[in-house]
């Protein structure tokens, strides 16, 4: 496969913020959609994010010549609801441009019955499985597909080397039975196993079920030294409470998706201690820091959720992409500028409304730019995916601690070492 040649208003009280100088001169409305999980805690911020760049970008002006309108409609992390979402938004609102969705489990029926037949571009902030990669190599995703939020590879890495620095020597598997939770099994699983762990079992969590005592109990059959989670903080919090009151162990490797408060104080500090997490994270660099500052800033507080940094980004690109590809462009034609806004040899512009403005200019006179973003310098490889650092963490009575940080050659270096 070639390179690719190649982000309703928020329903949010807060709503758009007020325009001035040459946005508010502006007499057409471009509208995007956005199909993301506001109904769960973790979810909302990541849709307001995507706003707080939408919001920088019309005050410079907006893209392609007309003010932007994010058109958001809630997934409640439902394949079947997140794709009658982005049908309609696609059918109903005539998007070009679709952000979304979270889960790798809505995110791949939507692309595969909605984005890649109609054409549309779709960005996601936080999917994560390596079935798109898959799909791409397969040339099933016509070039439409980019994800700004590394692949399961890194976390599920990430996962086994906190087992070895821990000196577990057995953990046992639970995963949300979806398309990002089975690559997590079976990526985590390979990776434990190399890394001279034992699995003593992998054992899927399906959604909305009054008890998880089943599958808990054959976990605990195997008498792991540890517990790694690739759940969501609804399942997840009942499948620990039921954990710990068998008496399984309180050492336990979570993934991102239990980055959430709502895990947090639904399970409790007093059982969390030994809890460590991994995440992709944000690079040691200026465009990071910028980011963080304007965040806090906008919301008062630090982008400690998981995705924010990779929202705006996902967010940025895409409008940076239509303002390439010009007035009326159809998805594909989107798609296919975004090489031309994260460029290696292009001008660095960063992520704001100075940088957007700057980069107007540049993509006007034929030039191209380098997007410097809050997850760092953006690019994409030839199946729309990027790599990143990455971070373990621990909860804390507040929120999470970074306890490890480790650079993009650290990672790299640590998955060569896999294999």
């Amino acid at each position: 496969m070639n390179l690719k040649h190649t982000t309703a208003g928020l329903a949010l009280a807060a709503g758009l913020s007020a325009l001035g100088g040459a946005a508010a001169a502006q007499d057409c409305t471009t509208k995007i959609g956005a199909v993301l999980p506001t109904s769960v805690d973790w979810g909302r911020p990541i849709a307001e994010t995507a706003q707080f760049a939408v919001d920088q970008v019309n005050a410079a002006g907006g893209a392609a010549g007309c003010q932007i309108e994010m058109v958001l409609r809630d997934t409640q992390v439902d394949p079947k609801v997140g794709v009658d979402a982005a049908k309609a938004l696609v059918d109903l609102e005539g998007v070009k441009v679709l952000l979304g969705a979270v889960s790798s489990g809505v995110s791949m029926p939507i692309l595969t019955s909605v984005t890649v037949p109609a054409g549309v571009m779709q960005m996601s902030c936080c999917s994560s499985s390596t079935a798109f990669t898959t799909l791409a190599e397969e040339g099933k995703d016509n070039d439409l597909w980019f994800r700004t939020f590394a692949t399961t590879g890194v976390q599920s890495a990430m996962g086994a080397k906190v087992a070895q620095d821990q000196g577990y020597g057995s953990v046992a598997v639970l995963y949300k039975n979806d398309d990002w939770g089975q690559d997590m099994a079976r990526l985590i699983a390979a990776d434990l196993e190399a890394v001279g762990v034992e699995v003593t079992g992998t054992v899927a969590i399906n959604d909305a079920q009054p008890s998880y005592r089943a599958e808990v109990t054959e976990a605990l059959g195997g008498n792991p030294d540890a517990l790694y989670l690739a759940l969501y903080p609804v399942e997840g919090t009942s499948v620990v409470r039921e954990w710990l009151s068998l008496g399984g162990t309180q050492n336990m490797i979570v993934a991102n998706a239990l980055k959430s408060d709502e895990f947090r104080e639904n399970v409790g500090m007093q059982y969390l201690g030994n809890v460590l997490g991994t995440d992709t994270a944000s690079p040691r660099s200026e465009s990071a820091d910028a980011f963080r500052a304007a965040y806090q800033e906008r919301f008062g507080s630090e982008p400690n959720g998981p995705g924010l940094a990779n929202s705006y980004d996902a967010t940025m690109i895409a409008l940076l992409a239509m303002e390439a590809a010009g007035p009326d462009a159809d998805g594909a034609a989107i798609a296919a500028a975004v090489p031309r806004v994260t460029d290696p040899e292009g001008t660095p512009v960063p992520a704001d409304t100075a940088g957007f403005e700057m980069a107007k200019g540049i993509l006007a006179e034929g030039g191209t730019v380098l997007y410097q973003g809050a997850t760092g310098n953006v690019r994409f490889d030839a199946n729309g995916d990027v790599s990143a650092p990455a971070v373990i963490w621990a909860f804390t009575e507040d929120g999470v601690d970074e306890r490890e940080y480790l650079s993009l050659d650290d990672v790299d270096a640590f998955i060569a070492g896999l294999k």
